[in-house]
């Protein structure tokens, strides 16, 4: 009895097992439902937008000039300002030469014509007396031609010695170098005692009425700037406004100006079209603001044409060329054509195709079709 024991129990166990399978639920089998994959939506707001263009450049001036002696001479006057960074005004003595070789030409340019201007008086009286013996017989014609030619000869002697004059008053006043405009000297070379040729460069200096930066812009980009492109008065064209920008003494400076011309060719190299902003008043700090000193290098924003209507979308929004994808009001998604204005990094500026209110994709999705249904992020967060 006791061996059989334990087969008793085992026994007992599979039949409790069999007891509770037979009675225990049944499993219903039932298909999986499948989940709308859960994305993000930006609401479109379509608005006006400025459009514009990022470039860079130098700062160089607009009128640039070398110093350059007129006349020969000992220099005996340097001015305080004729120095690398001086500032001068128009009309401001920069350089002096000394003047009594000058001085000494100039009397004698005077004398000379006061000289020409009697012979010439006693040419014409002579001519006169001539004509006057004739008429009695007492010359001949060959001597009142004589006469004549005098007069003649003296008329050109005086002409002669009224431009030697004119020439000595000029080089004289040569011998005071006189600043042509307001500007500031970039490079000088000449002090006092030195002797200094007409036609010999001293110097170089340049105007602060205004300066200029060359900026450079992609082909592309032209259609949304307002450009003096293809007419021959470019004054009188249209003009874009510039910020610049640059880094000055450690803090961030901003300066104001205008597209004033495109120069003639496409750089072969690039493919760019060069524009020429220009900035009035470049060293007038007004408000604490930094001087637009000549050689910074600066980053440029250049203020384009304004359009109404203009949808700004991320990148990821778009699927293919022109195509974005929409969810309607029963979260399906809907394929839409829109008109790509303009891609700039990573940002999408679209005009025709959608309305304010649009709710547009812009979650990566692998399988799509149109009419799928999804989930927005905002919609599962509630």
């Amino acid at each position: 009895m006791r061996k059989l024991l334990p087969l008793l129990v085992l026994l007992a166990g599979f039949g409790a097992a069999a007891l509770l399978i037979a009675t225990g639920p049944k499993v219903v089998p039932r298909a999986s439902e499948a989940v709308p994959p859960l994305i993000r939506v930006v609401e479109v707001a379509p608005a006006r937008h400025q459009f514009s263009v990022n470039t860079h450049g130098s700062v160089v001036p607009r009128t640039a000039s070398d110093l350059v002696p007129e006349v020969d001479g000992r220099v005996v006057a340097v001015s305080a300002s004729l120095v690398s960074g001086g500032f001068f005004s128009e009309g401001d003595e920069l350089l002096a030469i000394d003047r009594l070789d000058y001085e000494v030409a100039l009397e004698q340019a005077r004398a000379g014509l006061a000289r020409a201007q009697s012979e010439l008086s006693n040419a014409k009286k002579n001519h006169v007396r001539l004509q006057d013996l004739k008429t009695r017989g007492s010359v001949s014609d060959a001597e009142v031609d004589n006469g004549l030619n005098q007069v003649r000869v003296a008329e050109a002697v005086l002409r002669e010695a009224s431009a030697r004059l004119t020439r000595s008053r000029r080089d004289l006043e040569r011998t005071k170098m006189l600043a042509p405009y307001d500007g500031r000297v970039r490079a000088e070379s000449v002090d006092v005692g030195q002797f200094v040729r007409r036609g010999q460069s001293i110097g170089s200096i340049y105007a602060v009425d205004y300066a200029e930066v060359r900026l450079p812009v992609p082909n592309a980009d032209l259609a949304y700037l307002d450009l003096p492109l293809g007419t021959s008065d470019q004054a009188d064209a249209a003009r874009a406004p510039v910020t610049l920008t640059a880094d000055f003494a450690g803090s961030p400076q901003q300066w104001q100006g205008e597209v004033v011309r495109t120069e003639g060719e496409l750089d072969p190299s690039t493919r760019m079209v060069h524009v020429v902003a220009r900035i009035a008043r470049p060293y007038a700090q007004e408000d604490g603001g930094a001087p637009l000193a000549v050689g910074m290098f600066v980053d440029a924003e250049i203020h384009g044409r304004t359009l109404p209507g203009v949808s700004v979308l991320p990148r990821s929004a778009l699927r293919g060329d022109n195509r974005v994808m929409v969810v309607d009001a029963n979260n399906q998604l809907r394929f839409r054509d829109v008109d790509i204005l303009r891609l700039v990094d990573d940002t999408v500026y679209v005009g025709a195709g959608l309305v304010a209110g649009d709710r547009v994709c812009i979650s990566p999705l692998r399988n799509t079709a149109d009419g799928m249904r999804v989930r927005i992020a905002s919609d599962s967060a509630s």
